[in-house]
C-alpha cells in the first residue's frame, strides 16, 4: 500500500510513484507503531510532546514550494518522546525517514534534470520575422540604409531551408509602429523576432540587434556592431552569420556559404543598390525611375552585380502598363533579368521574375511555367504564380497556390488582391468579398482592397455598395486601373452618363500619360458597345498589355465571350478557350 503524504489518499497500486490526485510523491503506508512509551503516525492529528520536524530541515515550506515539480514537504509529525523507544524501533523510524527523504530527493532531482535536459534539447527556432531596422538618427537621407540592411538580412536568412523567414511585404507593415513582440509573432506566426537599430555618424555605422524568443518572452541574444561605412558588405555578412548561429544548432558548410553569400565586394555599388531597393518599394511614378537610376549606377561600378540587374528588371516590370507602355518597359525588364541569370543562375527570384515577364508580355506559357518551376526548385518558398494558373484555366490549382502564398505572406496586400480576384473568377464571390474586406482591415488607406471589394460586389449585383467601394478606391489613388473598373461598375449598373464621364476622363489623361487601352475597353464592355470594346481590346493587344494574358480571368469581359471576335483574340494570344 502507498499513500500520499499531502492529501492522505491511499493507492493500492504499488507501481505508482506519484499521487493521481495532486502529483505528490507517494510513500509506503506503514502501520502505526505502538509502544508503551510512544506513538509514530504519519499524518496523525494527535497531540504530541514534540514539534514535528521537516525532513528537508534546511528549507522552509515557502522555499520548497518555489521548486519545480512535486516537492511537497514531508514531515514526521506528532512524534512521541523517542527516548523511551527501543533501539530496534528507533532504527525502524530512522530507516523510514531516510526512505522518505530519498524519495523526495530523487523526485526533485528527476524534475530538475528533466527540466535541464528539456532546455538543452529545445528545438532550434524555425520561424522568424526580421523587423524593419530603426533609423536611430532620424535622418531621412539614410533611411535607405536601415531598410536595405533589413531586406538584405531577410534575403540571407531565407537561404536556410529549415528556417521560415517572413518576407519584406509582411514585416514592413509594422514599420514605424510601436508593436509588442507577442502581437507581431501572433500576426506573422513566428517563434522569434529580430529587432535592429542603425546609427550613421559620418563614415561610422553603429548597429544594435536583439533576438527575442517569443515563447520565453525575453531577449535571448543581443549584439552591437561598429564598422566603417566602407565595411558595409562585410558587416551584413557578419550579422547574417551571427544571427544564424543563434537560431540553428549548427550550420553546415553549405548553409553558411548561402547565408554569407555576397553579390558584390564594392561598398559603393552596394549602397547604390540599397538606394534602388528603397525607392523601388515606394511604387509610384517618381520613385520607380529613381530606383532604375540607382540600380544602373550600381552596375556601372560593378558590371557583374547580378542583384542590381534583377532590380532594374523588377522596376521596369512594375512600371509596365502602369506608368510606361509595355512595349517600352518589358523588353528592358527582360534584358536585365536575363543578364542577372547569366551572372548567377542560382537566384530563385530572377527565374521567377523571368517567368512572370514571359507570362505577362511574351505570352509564352511553356517558358513561363518552366522558369517559375525553376524558381521553386531553387527555393521551395516560391510557388507557381496563381494568376498564371488561373489564366491557364486551372482555377482550383490557382486558388491553392495563391492561398499558400497568402499564408506565407499574410500581410502582403498585393497577394491578397490576387487571391480575391481568383475567388471571383472561380465563382467564390462570398470568399472574394471576405478576402477583400481583410485587405481593407489590414490597411484602410490602400486602394486595392476597395477595388477588389467593389468588383466582387458588382458580381453580386450589389451596385450601390460596389460603386461606393470603387469611388473610395479612386479617392485613395486616382490611377487608370481603378478608374476603368469604376466606369465598368457604373455602366453595368445602368448609369451610362457616369460611365461616359469616367471614360472621357481616361481619354483626356491619355494625352499626357500612359493609360492602358484595356481600362477604356471594359467600360465599353459594360455599356454593351461590343464594337468599341473590341477596338480598344485590339489596341491593348498591340501594346502587349498584361491584361491580355488575363482574358480568361477577367469578369469584366463576360458579355463579350460568346462573340467570335473574342475567341479570335484568345487564339492570337495562344490562350486556351
Amino acid at each position: 500500500m502507498k499513500r500520499c503524504p499531502h492529501c492522505n489518499r491511499v493507492e493500492s497500486d504499488d507501481a505508482l510513484v506519484f499521487c493521481r490526485a495532486d502529483g505528490t510523491a507517494l510513500v509506503n503506508d506503514y502501520s502505526p507503531l505502538n509502544s508503551e512509551s510512544g506513538t509514530m503516525q504519519f499524518g496523525s492529528t494527535a497531540q504530541s510532546s514534540e514539534v514535528g520536524t521537516n525532513i528537508l530541515s534546511h528549507a522552509t515550506n515557502a522555499d520548497v514550494s518555489r521548486g519545480t515539480g512535486p516537492t511537497t514537504v514531508l514531515s514526521v509529525q506528532q512524534v512521541g518522546s523517542t527516548s523511551s523507544l527501543s533501539k530496534t524501533k528507533r532504527r525502524r523510524i530512522t530507516v523510514s525517514i531516510v526512505v522518505i527523504a530519498v524519495v523526495v530527493v530523487a523526485a526533485t532531482t528527476a524534475v530538475v534534470v528533466n527540466s535541464y535536459l528539456s532546455r538543452k534539447s529545445r528545438k532550434s527556432i524555425e520561424s522568424i520575422a526580421v523587423m524593419p531596422f530603426v533609423n536611430d538618427g532620424g535622418n531621412a537621407e539614410v533611411e535607405y540604409l536601415s531598410d536595405g540592411m533589413t531586406e538584405t538580412l531577410i534575403s540571407s536568412l531565407s537561404q536556410l531551408q529549415n528556417l521560415n523567414v517572413r518576407p519584406r511585404s509582411s514585416v514592413f507593415r509594422f514599420k514605424g509602429k510601436e508593436t509588442d513582440p507577442q502581437t507581431i509573432a501572433k500576426a506573422l506566426n513566428v517563434q522569434a523576432i529580430l529587432n535592429g537599430r542603425v546609427t550613421q555618424r559620418g563614415q561610422d555605422l553603429l548597429l544594435f540587434v536583439e533576438l527575442v524568443d517569443v515563447a520565453l518572452d525575453k531577449v535571448v541574444w543581443s549584439q552591437q556592431y561598429s564598422r566603417k561605412q566602407t565595411d558595409l558588405v562585410a558587416l551584413q555578412t557578419d550579422i547574417a552569420r551571427d544571427v544564424s548561429n543563434r537560431l540553428k544548432i549548427k550550420l553546415s558548410g553549405s548553409d553558411e556559404a548561402k547565408v554569407t553569400k555576397t553579390y558584390t565586394t564594392n561598398p559603393d555599388a552596394y549602397q547604390l543598390y540599397l538606394k534602388g531597393k528603397y525607392y523601388y518599394s515606394k511604387y509610384n511614378a517618381e520613385s520607380y525611375q529613381k530606383a532604375i537610376d540607382y540600380y544602373k549606377q550600381a552596375t556601372e561600378l560593378d558590371p557583374n552585380y547580378a542583384l542590381a540587374y534583377l532590380g532594374i528588371s523588377e522596376a521596369y516590370n512594375n512600371a509596365s502598363d502602369w506608368y510606361l507602355a509595355p512595349t517600352e518597359a518589358m523588353p528592358k525588364a527582360k534584358a536585365a533579368v536575363q543578364r542577372a541569370i547569366e551572372l548567377d543562375d542560382t537566384i530563385a527570384e530572377a527565374h521567377h521574375t523571368l517567368g512572370i515577364l514571359t507570362f505577362w508580355y511574351d505570352w509564352d506559357w511553356a517558358t513561363a511555367e518552366r522558369e517559375m518551376r525553376r524558381a521553386v526548385d531553387l527555393d521551395p518558398t516560391y510557388t507557381i504564380d496563381g494568376l498564371y494558373l488561373a489564366a491557364m484555366g486551372k482555377r482550383e490549382e490557382a486558388i491553392r497556390a495563391e492561398e499558400m502564398t497568402n499564408r506565407r505572406s499574410p500581410l502582403d496586400l498585393q497577394f491578397g488582391m490576387d487571391l480575391s480576384g481568383i475567388y471571383v473568377t472561380a465563382g467564390r464571390v462570398d470568399q472574394a468579398i471576405e478576402q477583400s474586406r481583410k485587405i481593407v482591415e489590414l490597411d484602410p488607406n490602400y486602394w486595392g482592397g476597395y477595388q477588389e471589394l467593389g468588383l466582387a460586389l458588382v458580381r453580386k449585383k450589389q451596385f450601390p455598395e460596389a460603386i461606393a467601394a470603387l469611388e473610395k478606391a479612386r479617392t485613395l489613388d486616382n490611377n487608370p486601373s481603378v478608374s476603368g473598373y469604376l466606369g465598368f461598375a457604373y455602366a453595368t449598373a445602368g448609369k451610362k452618363a457616369e460611365a461616359q464621364r469616367v471614360m472621357d476622363e481616361l481619354k483626356e489623361s491619355s494625352k499626357h500619360q500612359y493609360v492602358p487601352a484595356y481600362s477604356v475597353a471594359i467600360i465599353y464592355a459594360g455599356l454593351n458597345d461590343k464594337d468599341q470594346a473590341f477596338e480598344w481590346l485590339n489596341k491593348a493587344y498591340a501594346d502587349r498589355s498584361f491584361y491580355i494574358a488575363l482574358l480568361n480571368f477577367e469578369q469584366t469581359l463576360d458579355n463579350l465571350r460568346p462573340d467570335p471576335r473574342f475567341k479570335e483574340l484568345l487564339r492570337r494570344a495562344n490562350l486556351p478557350e
